[in-house]
């Protein structure tokens, strides 16, 4: 595994909750869009916005439509792992409910990362170019 991408791939998660946040945040607070809309609004724009920054600067691969397409699972993926841990960590072990969906976000880090890889890098590019 290559560290360098590792540590990318984490600046562009933080960037991208950043990014995310401030959308929600322009357009439930300065639109006054509902806070349902604005969610998946910025849901959705922070999506795309990771797909090409993971392309572009974590695996530094040419974006394509296919792997347009295929990136939404490697927040499938995330939701999943993260919702486990947080009943695992929470409900099972009765660990602390406030600590327990942030340590489960990072438990889910190493698996999104190989997703992401896997959907980003590991498919010959044959064109297609986003």
């Amino acid at each position: 595994m290559d560290k360098r991408q590792v540590i990318r791939f984490i600046i562009v998660g933080v960037v991208n909750t950043v990014h995310f946040n401030l959308l929600y945040l322009i357009m439930y607070r300065f639109f006054s869009w509902g806070y349902y809309v604005s969610f998946v609004l910025a849901f959705l724009i922070s999506m795309v916005g990771s797909f090409f920054m993971n392309s572009f600067y974590t695996y530094r691969v040419k974006p394509t439509w296919k792997k347009f397409i295929q990136f939404p699972m490697t927040n499938v993926v995330n939701f999943v792992i993260t919702a486990v841990g947080v009943y695992v960590l929470g409900d099972l072990l009765g660990w602390n409910k406030t600590i327990s969906p942030f340590l489960a976000s990072l438990i889910a880090i190493p698996f999104t990362f190989i997703i992401s890889k896997k959907i980003l890098v590991t498919e010959p590019d044959k064109g297609g170019r986003v």
